[in-house]
């Protein structure tokens, strides 16, 4: 499987996770969090899935 996709998040998805819950058992991989919040995209390092930020999430602040 070479599709490699890339993945909206928002800041309700943090602390984000990869495989998400949404991935097929039989292609998971071991859970590892991922820090998007730091740049705004980040890419799993398993199975190189691409996770970015919804533009005009704002993450760690409170309202």
């Amino acid at each position: 499987m070479s599709d490699i996709k890339e993945i909206e998040v928002s800041a309700k998805d943090l602390p984000l996770h990869c495989p998400t819950p949404e991935v097929a058992l039989w292609s998971s991989h071991p859970r590892v969090f991922l820090d998007v919040a730091k740049t705004g995209h980040v890419a799993c390092p398993y199975c190189g899935t691409k996770y970015k930020l919804k533009a005009g999430e704002v993450v760690g602040h409170h309202h």
